[in-house]
C-alpha cells in the first residue's frame, strides 16, 4: 500500500517541468501483462552500469528479463502506453544471496533495472525522464487484448524491435497490492522511483504459463538476444484494470565505476525542448516478426 503520508495530497497540485499533475500522480482501471524469462545470470549482470545494482538471482542461479506493458488509460498526464524491459535487480555493494533477494525485498533494494522504456506520447517523455530519469522515448506501440491473448508490439523508426504475447490467464480474480522499485540510470546517477498497485490480476506459473518473445535487430533491443533467454517464461500476469500511485519523491545516488567514465549518459539536453503533446505515433505496421522469435 501507498505510505499514509501520500493520502495527504489528495485534491492538491503540482506544477513540474511546466507539466501539471493533480496530486497523487495515478493511473487508474488500465489493463496490464507482465512475464518473466529466466536468463544467463553472468551475462545479465554485465548489462547493469556502475557498482550499485546487481542482477538478482533465482534459485537455479538465473537472472530475470520483466516485461511488463501497461495501456495507462487514464493518469495524470492523459492515456498513453508504456513498454518496460528489464533486468530483475538488487541494490547494495554485492549481489544479493539467492531466496533472500525475494524474501527481504526492502532489506536487498529488490526491483528491476529499466533497460529499455519506450512510450507513446512526448509528454510522458518528458516527465518520466526529466523528473524521474526512467530512459523513455517515444515509439510506435499497442496493447491488444483479446479473448485469451495479450500482445504488445514495438516499433522504432520504422524498425521492428520487440513484441510479447502472452496466453490470457483464464480467472483474473487474485487480488494484489504490491510496491515496486524501478532502477535506471540518467544523468550518469542511479535513480530509483517506487509505485504502487493494486488490482485484480491473473497469473500463470511454470508449465501453465504460456507466452513468447520476439526480439528485432533494433539497437535499443538488439543485445538482448545474447542473454541466452529461456524461451518459456516461468511466469505470465494479466491484470485487466490496474490502478497505481507514484511515490512523493525518487531517491538518487553517484553511480561509480573501477574505472573513470569517459562520456556522459543521457541528460537534461534530453528533455528540455519537449512539451506537453499528448499524441501517438501510429499504430505498430511489421507483420513478418514471426521471424524474430526466441
Amino acid at each position: 500500500m501507498p505510505p499514509k503520508r501520500i493520502k495527504k495530497y489528495k485534491n492538491r497540485y503540482a506544477l513540474v517541468d511546466g507539466i501539471p499533475y493533480t496530486m497523487p500522480i495515478f493511473a487508474q482501471d488500465s489493463p496490464a501483462l507482465m512475464a518473466g524469462f529466466s536468463c544467463d545470470w553472468e551475462k545479465a549482470n554485465a548489462l547493469l552500469p556502475g557498482n550499485e545494482v546487481h542482477a538478482l538471482k533465482l534459485p537455479n542461479g538465473k537472472a530475470v528479463l520483466l516485461i511488463t506493458v501497461i495501456n495507462y488509460l487514464k493518469t495524470s498526464i492523459g492515456k498513453y502506453i508504456e513498454y518496460s524491459i528489464a533486468i530483475g535487480c538488487t541494490h547494495g555493494s554485492k549481489p544479493a544471496p539467492k531466496f533472500l533477494n525475494a524474501m527481504m525485498m526492502k532489506t536487498y533494494g529488490t526491483g528491476q533495472y529499466i533497460l529499455d522504456l519506450p512510450v507513446s506520447s512526448e509528454v510522458s517523455v518528458k516527465g518520466g525522464k526529466g523528473i524521474w530519469g526512467m530512459p523513455k522515448h517515444q515509439a510506435n506501440l499497442d496493447f491488444k487484448d483479446e479473448a485469451t491473448t495479450v500482445s504488445s508490439q514495438y516499433e522504432k523508426d520504422g524498425q521492428f524491435a520487440f513484441r510479447i504475447e502472452i496466453e490470457k490467464p483464464k480467472n483474473p480474480s487474485l487480488k494484489l497490492k504490491i510496491g515496486t522499485t524501478n532502477y535506471c540510470r540518467y544523468r550518469n546517477m542511479l535513480m530509483a522511483s517506487y509505485i504502487y498497485f493494486q488490482s485484480k490480476a491473473g497469473i500463470n506459473l511454470f508449465s501453465k504459463a504460456k507466452g513468447r518473445l520476439y526480439i528485432g535487430d533494433h539497437p535499443n533491443v538488439s543485445y538482448l538476444k545474447n542473454l541466452d533467454i529461456n524461451p518459456d517464461p516461468f511466469f505470465t500476469m494479466y491484470m485487466p484494470k490496474a490502478s497505481g500511485i507514484l511515490d512523493d519523491h525518487f531517491d538518487c545516488w553517484f553511480m561509480t565505476y573501477d574505472t573513470p567514465p569517459e562520456k556522459m549518459t543521457e541528460g537534461f539536453e534530453s528533455v528540455y525542448e519537449l512539451g506537453l503533446n499528448e499524441d501517438w505515433l501510429e499504430a505498430p505496421s511489421v507483420t513478418d516478426y514471426q521471424k524474430y522469435g526466441i
